[in-house]
This record gives structure tokens, C-alpha cells and sequence, in this order.
């Protein structure tokens, strides 16, 4: 494992050389190593010129040097196109923060209970400099409003010290220049529901006379970020991955699909591609339900949801792979395979592998996007490789040895609004707006889509795994 520190640098040429003195001298667990990370954002007091002798003296030590001064958030932002580490940690270049603090505050994601981990001033410490009063005051209020946004129970969103799993950092967008990074970030990490843990640390605070930079402006822009991210859902650099959270909050129109697949659902299955696991509540309890990705996001998002439930298992899992497969050593009674096969290059070997890990008289339910005419920029941003015909799932699930049990189109409304968006208005995205009063009407268009003339959004197909009784069972076992 390798720890990444990142530390942003802005006129501390007299405590930025003892501040690495100290990184590299605190203990780290012995399976850890370290690299070090510093962005000078555009010092004018000489402290670059130290940066480029530490670099000198210290290995693993990577330097980087702003064009213009920026602020904290595009130092980090900066900084964490660098990495090469696991995990992340966010480090001042002053004297306030203690590095002696690195093994516990990266214990709890080592341990794989955390994704992200906050350094926390005002829960209990050895020892903690007795500063400003009304500062402290606006530390707890703005922690106090950014938690009441989020949902949350931390005791210090401002503090210096967040540690997070690579992965995670590297795919949150950051947008805030300045300090509004501390509220933006946290926004960000509550609503993909990471594991967020705390830890207390000791803090040494410096007063204004001796270098200390945020102040009241800083706190009122703080409140702004604090609403700005409640509001807007920027939560994944991937345009796939925007365009998936977005739809996935049409609640609605998930129970209504549900509803269509429920009847077809076993009680051991196994869904592909779960994603973020939008399908994967609308399906449970059941005695046994086996949820598989291949993005390693989308694998941390399903473990966090699930980690508390002995019935559920989180996979990762290449449906186009048939050694992965075989791997598994159990067959299910039903697949769940919603918006996935679209995604893949060999459809038909994703189909054969369900096929083997189905049991005798197992069934397989599909979803894939209707109408190749429909093919658009909302697919391509969704990263769709094709659209289907429902005689093209007719031949390929009777070509991979499944007997259809119910084939038809779903959600015409849906296949209207696609096509006006996608195709003749060029947009890579539904607002939240269109998505929000579409989802409020689904029950109306529940009623209506069986009377309306053009072919629907989606094909749901159910098939039935039907093996010769003179041959062997197939099935993964």
C-alpha cells in the first residue's frame, strides 16, 4: 500500500521545511510507503525555491508550481491528477496539523471499514491550542449547516486532515478554488454514500500574525458551496456515471419496472451490472441476492449500501468472462440483467455465461434499450454500444438455448422524450427538472402506454433455461 499527501503550499517559507521534516518522519504502519505531493500555488516569499531544494533532499517527493494563485481547491485538484498512491491525504504546509496522527487516521480504511476519513478538532484529543473563540463559533456553525444539508453527524467539516481511497478522490470532480473545497467535498461524499468515518487529532492553531489565511469571506463563500452542492448532483467525472445517477433517481419509474420483473424473481439471484444498486432495493428482501459490477466505484457504492445485510453478496463479476464465471461455484434460479447487455461486445457470450450459471428451469431476465433508430448522444454518453430489436432478443435468447416466456416493449413516453432530446435536440443529458415531472407522472404513463402506437423505451424479455432431459445440467455447480 501506498500512501499519497498532498499538501497545498502558499507563502510558508517558515514552517513548510519543518512541516516535510515531520511527514516523512512520522511512523506509518510497516506496509505502508509514502509519496509526497506539493503544490505551490504561486508563492511570492521564496517558498518555491525551498520546494525545489526539499525535492532535492527528500525521495518520493513530487513538486508542482501553479501559474497563477488559485486557491486550495485547485492545488489539490492539481495535485491529485499526481497520485500514484491508494490512499490519500490531505496535508496544510503549516505547523497546525500533527503528522504523527497519519496511522490512525488511515487505520480505519486499511481495516476496510472507511472510504473517506475526517480528522476531527472537536472531538475529544490529547492536546488542542486554545485559540479563537468566535472562529471555532464558525467552524461548528458551518459544520452544523453542512451536516444538516447532508444528513450527516460530523463534528468538523473544515479541518485540514481527509484521507480518502484513491479511486474515490480521483473520480469527485472538485470545482471550488478556494476553501469552499472542505464543504464541497463533503457534500460530494455524503451523497454517494461512502462510509465516512472520524478520528480525533491534535491541532495546534496559529493566530493571523503568524500566517493563518482564511477569514469571514471565506466563511460566507462556505455557505454558498454549502447550498450550491446540496442543490446540484456533480458527483462523478464520467459522463456515463452523471447521466446514471440522474436517471437512477426516478423512483417511480424504477418501482414500475420492478413491478414488471417482480413476478418473474426467484429466491437466489444473481443481478448484473447492478451499477449503484437502484434495481437492487426495489427486489429485496430475498434469501439470497448476489449484486456484481466490474467498476471498481460501483463495487465500493454496492458494499457500502449492503454491508450490514448476511443475505446480500457484493461481486465483482465479467459476465463476458467464462473463467470468472465458473469461479462463482453456485447456479441461481434467477438473473437480473436491467440496462447491461447493451454495454457489451460480446452479447452473446454474456448470454451463454448466464445461461451456464442459471439452474434447471431457471430464469433469466432481461432488459436492453429499444429501437436502433432511437441510437443517440444520450447513448453514447451512457457509453451504449447498440440498441435492440425485439426479433434481435427473440434470436439471441433462443440461439443461447432460453425458451421466451414473455417478450414485449415498455415505456413509450420514455422513447418519445429520448428521441426529442437525444436526437433532435442534440442534448447528452435530462435535466433534473424533465426527469423530476416525468417521474411524477409515471402513473399516467403506466395507464396510457398500452394504447399509444410506437414501440417503447425498453424490451423486457423473460426467458426460461430449458435443459434436455438426455443430457447433462449445464449449470455452475
Amino acid at each position: 500500500m501506498k500512501l499519497s499527501i498532498i499538501m497545498p503550499a502558499y507563502n510558508e517559507r517558515y514552517t513548510i521545511r519543518e512541516c516535510v521534516k515531520r511527514v516523512f518522519e512520522a511512523k506509518l504502519p510497516d506496509n505502508v510507503s509514502r509519496e509526497l505531493i506539493i503544490v505551490d500555488d504561486h508563492s511570492d516569499d521564496g517558498t518555491w525555491k525551498i520546494i525545489q531544494n526539499l525535492a532535492a533532499s527528500y525521495e518520493n517527493v513530487k513538486i508542482l508550481r501553479q501559474e497563477v494563485n488559485q486557491g486550495k481547491g485547485m492545488a489539490i485538484k492539481r495535485a491529485v491528477g499526481e497520485i500514484s498512491g491508494d490512499i490519500v491525504l490531505i496535508q496544510d504546509s503549516d505547523l497546525e496539523y500533527n503528522p504523527n496522527d497519519y496511522c490512525k487516521l488511515i487505520k480505519p480504511i486499511l481495516n476496510g471499514d472507511a472510504d473517506v476519513v475526517y480528522g476531527s478538532r472537536f472531538s475529544h484529543s490529547d492536546v488542542r491550542r486554545v485559540l479563537y473563540f468566535r472562529h471555532s463559533l464558525g467552524n461548528r456553525f458551518l459544520t452544523f449547516l453542512s451536516n444538516w444539508f447532508t444528513d450527516l453527524n460530523l463534528t468538523d467539516i473544515e479541518t485540514c486532515y481527509k484521507v480518502f481511497k484513491a479511486s474515490i478522490l480521483k473520480g469527485l470532480p472538485i470545482r471550488s478554488r478556494r476553501f469552499g473545497f472542505e464543504p464541497e467535498i463533503t457534500a460530494k461524499v455524503a451523497k454517494r454514500n461512502l462510509r465516512i468515518f472520524e478520528v480525533p487529532i491534535s491541532y495546534f492553531g496559529r493566530t493571523y500574525r503568524e500566517g493563518k489565511k482564511i477569514t469571514w469571506k471565506d466563511g460566507l463563500s462556505a455557505i454558498w458551496v454549502i447550498l450550491k452542492f446540496w442543490l446540484i448532483d456533480d458527483l462523478y467525472k464520467e459522463e456515463d456515471k452523471r447521466l446514471l445517477f440522474t436517471i437512477s433517481n426516478t423512483h417511480h419509474f424504477n418501482k414500475w419496472l420492478a413491478s414488471c420483473l417482480r413476478p418473474y424473481l426467484g429466491d437466489n439471484v444473481l443481478e448484473i451490472g447492478a451499477g449503484m444498486g437502484t434495481m437492487t432495493l426495489e427486489f429485496l428482501p430475498t434469501d439470497h441476492y448476489a449484486c456484481s459490477d466490474i467498476d471498481p466505484l460501483h463495487i465500493t457504492t454496492l458494499k457500502n449500501m449492503f454491508m450490514n445485510r448476511p443475505n446480500v453478496d457484493v461481486l465483482k463479476l465479467d459476465i463476458e468472462s467464462r473463467k470468472e464465471i465458473r469461479g462463482l461455484g453456485r447456479a441461481y434460479d434467477t438473473i437480473l440483467c436491467v440496462n447491461v447487455l447493451e454495454h457489451l461486445h460480446n452479447d452473446d457470450q454474456a448470454l451463454e455465461n448466464m445461461y451456464e450459471l442459471l439452474g434447471k428451469g431457471g430464469k433469466l431476465i432481461l432488459v436492453v434499450p429499444n429501437c436502433p433508430y432511437l441510437y443517440n448522444s444520450f447513448d453514447r454518453g451512457m457509453g451504449h454500444i447498440r440498441r435492440y430489436k425485439v426479433k434481435d432478443i427473440e434470436n439471441l435468447l433462443g440461439r443461447c438455448g432460453f425458451k421466451i416466456e414473455y417478450l414485449k416493449t415498455l415505456n413509450k413516453v420514455g422513447a418519445l422524450g429520448w428521441f426529442i432530446n437525444g436526437t433532435l435536440l442534440k442534448r447528452t443529458h435530462f435535466s433534473k427538472v424533465q426527469l423530476k415531472l416525468y417521474d411524477c407522472f409515471v402513473w399516467f404513463w403506466k395507464l396510457i402506454d398500452p394504447f399509444l402506437l410506437w414501440p417503447g423505451q425498453s424490451i423486457v424479455g423473460v426467458g426460461e433455461k430449458v435443459v434436455d432431459e438426455n443430457l447433462p445440467d449445464s449449470s455452475v455447480s
